[in-house]
């Protein structure tokens, strides 16, 4: 805990150094308040249905060796669902496997695996299984350097949408972001519906997939990167110095940023709102916040 602590005073002397200090009008400094006071925007989360599952059937593992197999090949897979009361044989080195690899299974009811499964037989297990390989935020940060360019990186707190995601990767790729960090848990993956709505970004954007969200800001704050979280409670993003190492944050469709979230990141901004609605799609606030970085850093 003291080393985290530590690292981000060097971090935020660095900051001020280099003049990367956001710009909060007269030089008042602005410490973030740890209650959580901002408003909790209601898109409606996409969850797992009928038509996901057909869209991704291509995507779909059934059958206890084919997901073995996978298991042992590394192919990345984004989560099991086993069926309930199955524990022994072959399904118990399933469920063995997948947490040590840190793979999320589920136990789930027959009818839901014979409706995953498009009546297949599965053996009480079915895998989904990414429509892209997952990178490494390390890879995102060589790529930044290589470039000869300050890092931009995109941090999705659970965000749930398919269409969104994949909106989202086609945006940061053009805006030149290098690269997309995504939870494990409570959140989509790179499926197939992702990779069609990305329009083939995906081919071309790095995306690492973390255990922990709040965790790997500690982490790219002591790597001299600055979190912005977005947030309507937040300065508005125009008047922010947005320049240098900077990682943008943008929440769920559902209840935004999370407060455990929010308060690791450094500062908060927003985008000006005159309607009646209080919050904006979370594709489109990507783009608003990226673009304003590219504008900053170009024009």
């Amino acid at each position: 805990m003291e080393k985290n602590q530590d690292a981000t005073q060097e971090h935020k002397e660095e900051r001020k150094k280099n003049n990367y200090r956001p710009n909060y009008g007269k030089g008042d400094k602005k410490e973030f308040s740890k209650k959580p006071r901002y408003n909790k925007p209601k898109e409606g989360a996409d969850n797992t249905n009928k038509k996901e599952a057909s869209e991704n059937k291509e995507h779909i593992l059934y059958g206890r060796n084919a997901v073995i197999e996978a298991l042992k090949s590394g192919h990345e897979i984004e989560k099991i669902f086993l069926q309930k009361g199955e524990t022994e044989g072959s399904i118990k080195k399933i469920i063995g496997d997948a947490k040590k690899k840190g793979i999320i299974t589920q136990d789930v009811e027959k009818p839901k695996l014979d409706e995953l499964a498009n009546g297949e037989k599965h053996q009480g297990v079915v895998a989904y299984v990414s429509a892209h390989s997952y990178s490494t935020i390390d890879a995102m940060l060589n790529d930044a350097k290589s470039k000869n360019e300050d890092p931009f990186l995109v941090i999705l707190d659970n965000i749930q949408d398919p269409h969104n995601l994949g909106a989202i990767i086609r945006t940061a790729h053009n805006a030149g972001a290098h690269g997309i960090i995504i939870p494990k848990r409570r959140a989509v993956g790179l499926t197939s519906t992702v990779a069609k709505s990305s329009a083939g970004a995906i081919e071309y954007m790095k995306i690492a997939k973390v255990t922990n969200i709040a965790q790997t800001i500690e982490e790219l704050k002591t790597k001299g990167v600055w979190i912005a979280c977005a947030d309507t409670t937040g300065e508005i993003i125009y008047q922010e110095n947005l320049k240098g190492p900077i990682g943008i944050v943008i929440g769920s469709e559902g209840s935004g940023v999370s407060h455990n979230v929010k308060r690791k990141c450094d500062f908060v901004v927003s985008v000006p709102m005159y309607g009646k609605i209080s919050s904006l799609n979370a594709s489109v606030a990507t783009a608003l916040m990226c673009y304003e970085i590219v504008r900053q850093r170009n024009f």
